[in-house]
């Protein structure tokens, strides 16, 4: 009995941390963005930049490296194996905001708070292996703060259940999940406070 107790929790867990990996999240974020603030014809040029320059060569580079056996799963949960994916990740986002730049004269300020949530991450990675699904979500949360309170602290709730799958899945233990959550706190804490100071 207790087997299948285990064995319904890891899938459900299972379930909960694959679809809300960091990809997904910000995904969803980015479409509402795109949806909320423009027209049909404006989102589509605002979301689809980021879906061919970061989203989709991120998935790629995934399933092209578990693939080839270089990253031991999709998680990428080995910390070495995660070297490669950060470098990957920030070349893409660079990429992406040199294009942002050339075409509107500005950078992304969304796009360069995941960047630096990304170097923290990496920079961490060298000592402890951070949960990047919690410290992402938790990120999530605050981009959906800035638009809607009430949605943010729902994601916030989705990043909390999502740290929990994180370690029942046994992908991070509670350490890493409290640094990774740590680290998009502080973060995310910077990010809203310059995203009100810039309203003003």
């Amino acid at each position: 009995m207790e087997e299948k107790k285990t064995s319904a929790l890891h899938i459900i867990s299972r379930i909960i941390s694959d679809f809300f990996n960091p990809l997904v999240s910000l995904f969803i974020y980015f479409l509402y963005l795109s949806f909320q603030n423009y027209t049909f014809k404006q989102a589509i040029i605002h979301f689809l930049p980021i879906l061919l320059i970061v989203i989709i060569p991120v998935i790629f580079w995934l399933i092209w490296n578990v693939k080839t056996g270089r990253y031991t799963n999709m998680d990428v949960s080995n910390r070495v194996q995660r070297k490669s994916l950060y470098i990957f990740i920030a070349v893409c986002i660079i990429t992406y905001q040199i294009y942002h730049y050339i075409i509107n004269g500005f950078i992304d300020f969304v796009m360069l708070f995941i960047l630096v949530l990304l170097f923290a991450l990496q920079y961490s990675n060298l000592y402890i292996k951070s949960s990047m699904h919690t410290a992402f979500n938790v990120f999530v949360a605050a981009l959906f703060y800035a638009f809607d309170w009430k949605a943010g602290i729902f994601w916030l709730g989705i990043a909390a259940l999502v740290g929990i799958t994180r370690i029942i899945l046994k992908r991070h233990t509670v350490k890493e999940v409290f640094m990774g959550a740590g680290i998009a706190f502080l973060i995310s804490f910077i990010y809203l406070y310059c995203n009100i100071q810039f309203q003003h």
